[in-house]
C-alpha cells in the first residue's frame, strides 16, 4: 500500500489518447493551453504556465522576480528539498526559519522578527518563499502583510495545496507567484510536471524563459540563457482530465483524513494534525504526532513497511538538518525539530479503499501497543532523529 498513488480513470486514459492520436507530441498544443486556463482558473490567477516539474516553477519564479547571485531568500525549514535547491539554482543563499506546530507551515510571527532583524543590519532578502505543507494553506494573509511592510516578494509553493483554500481564496492566488507540483504523488497528477501562476507580465516573462529564451521570428536567436521547461501536450492531456476530477479527489482524501480522525480519536498520546486552519485543506497526506511515550514515527513506519507493506513515512525532515544545508542560517523556535521527532504521514491516496484505511488503522494500533513493550528493532533506514533545539534560537551562517 503506498503513501499516494496515482487515481486515474478511463477520462485520463481517453484525454492522452486523444493526444497522441492528434499527434501533438511537442512541449506545445491544444491540451497543453487548456490545461494552462484550467490552472488560471483553479488558482483565480490571469495566466499559468506549465512546466515540466514544479521545481523549474520555482526556478522561473526566481528569475522572473529578479532574484540573483549573493542574494538571501527566505524559506520555511519543513519543506521538501525542492524549495530551497531552487534558491541555490539562482546562486541565492536560502534562510531557514520555522513553523507554526498545527500546520507545519511557515512562522509568521518569527517571520516579522527575522525580517525585522535583517533590517535593522542593512539586509533585506530578495523574496520570501513560503510552502503550503501537506495540503493546508499558510496563514496568507499575515504572510503577505509582512513582506508588504518590508517591500519583500512573496512567492508561494503550493505544491502539495491544490483545490485548498484560505479565507476563501483558493491555493495560488496568494504571492507575485505561486507554484503547483504534478509530480506523480500529488492529488493531481500529469505523471510529472508543474506550473507557475500569476500575473500575465509575470508569466509572459516566465514562458520566454521556459522556451531556451528564444525570439519570435523564423531564426533561431535567443537573447538570454533561458530553460527547456515547458510541459509536453501528452502530460498536459492528462492534467486537464485530472483537473476535471479536483473536486471529487479531494473529498475523496478529506473523507480518509476524516476517517483517521475517527478511527485514532480514542489512541492516547497521538494526534491528527488538522486539514482545515483558517481555510479548507485538500488532505493531501494526513499526519499524525505521537507523544514521546510512544515509539518513534520512523520505528513505527518501518514496521509498518517491513510486516504489513504500508507506506508511511516521517514527516518532512527539516532543511536546517541536510547535509548539504548544514550550516545555513536558520531561525527556530524548536518547533520543527518536534514535528519531526513526533511526525508520521499516514497512506493518503483518494484511491485507497475503506478496507485499506480500516488496515493502517489497525496496524497504527497495533503497534503502538505492541511496539511501546518491545526493544528496538534493527533499521534499514539512515534517517536520525534531532535533538531538541532550544526555544528561539538563532543559527548564522559560517
Amino acid at each position: 500500500m503506498h503513501l499516494s498513488p496515482p487515481d486515474m480513470t478511463i477520462a485520463e486514459r481517453d484525454a492522452l489518447l486523444h493526444a497522441f492520436d492528434s499527434n501533438w507530441i511537442a512541449p506545445f498544443g491544444p491540451a497543453l493551453d487548456e490545461f494552462e486556463s484550467r490552472l488560471a482558473d483553479v488558482s483565480g490567477r490571469p495566466a499559468a504556465l506549465a512546466t515540466v516539474s514544479g521545481t523549474a516553477a520555482l526556478h522561473l519564479a526566481l528569475r522572473v522576480l529578479g532574484v540573483v547571485r549573493g542574494d538571501t531568500v527566505i524559506v520555511p525549514t519543513v519543506t521538501f528539498v525542492a524549495t530551497a535547491n531552487a534558491v541555490r539554482y539562482v546562486g541565492a543563499v536560502p534562510y531557514f526559519v520555522d513553523v507554526e506546530p498545527h500546520t507545519s507551515n511557515l512562522d509568521p510571527t518569527l517571520l516579522e522578527s527575522v525580517l525585522d532583524r535583517l533590517a535593522r543590519s542593512g539586509r533585506r532578502p530578495a523574496a520570501v518563499l513560503s510552502v503550503d505543507c501537506y495540503g493546508a494553506c499558510a496563514d496568507h494573509s499575515r504572510l503577505r502583510a509582512i513582506c508588504e511592510r518590508h517591500g519583500v516578494p512573496y512567492v508561494v509553493d503550493a505544491a502539495e495545496s491544490i483545490g485548498a483554500t484560505h479565507r476563501g481564496l483558493p491555493s495560488g492566488s496568494f504571492g507575485d507567484l505561486a507554484v503547483f507540483s504534478f509530480n506523480g504523488n500529488k492529488l493531481v497528477t500529469t505523471g510529472g510536471g508543474g506550473a507557475l501562476v500569476g500575473s500575465e507580465h509575470f508569466i509572459d516573462r516566465a514562458r520566454h524563459l521556459a522556451t531556451q529564451a528564444r525570439r519570435p521570428g523564423l531564426a533561431y536567436e535567443h537573447d538570454e540563457v533561458g530553460h527547456a521547461y515547458r510541459l509536453s501536450n501528452l502530460s498536459a492531456s492528462i492534467g486537464v482530465a485530472q483537473l476535471a476530477r479536483l473536486p471529487a479527489l479531494i473529498d475523496a482524501t478529506r473523507a480518509v483524513h476524516a476517517r483517521y480522525c475517527d478511527g485514532l480519536a480514542d489512541v492516547a498520546g497521538l494526534r491528527v494534525q488538522p486539514t482545515d486552519i483558517d481555510g479548507r485543506g485538500n488532505a493531501w497526506l494526513t499526519v499524525i504526532h505521537l507523544d514521546d511515550d510512544h515509539p518513534s514515527p520512523l520505528r513505527v513506519a518501518q514496521t509498518l513497511l517491513d510486516d504489513d507493506d504500508i507506506e508511511c513515512r516521517p514527516t518532512w525532515r527539516p532543511m536546517h538538518y541536510q547535509p548539504v544545508y548544514d550550516g545555513y542560517e536558520f531561525a527556530s523556535t524548536g518547533i520543527a525539530d518536534d514535528l519531526f521527532r513526533t511526525g508520521l504521514c499516514l497512506p493518503s491516496g483518494s484511491a485507497l479503499s475503506l478496507d485499506d484505511q480500516d488496515r493502517v488503522i489497525r496496524a497504527i494500533r497495533r503497534e503502538l501497543q505492541v511496539a511501546a513493550k518491545s526493544p528496538p528493532r534493527p533499521s534499514s533506514s539512515t534517517v536520525a532523529m534531532p535533538p531538541p533545539v532550544p526555544l528561539a534560537t538563532e543559527r548564522r551562517a559560517s
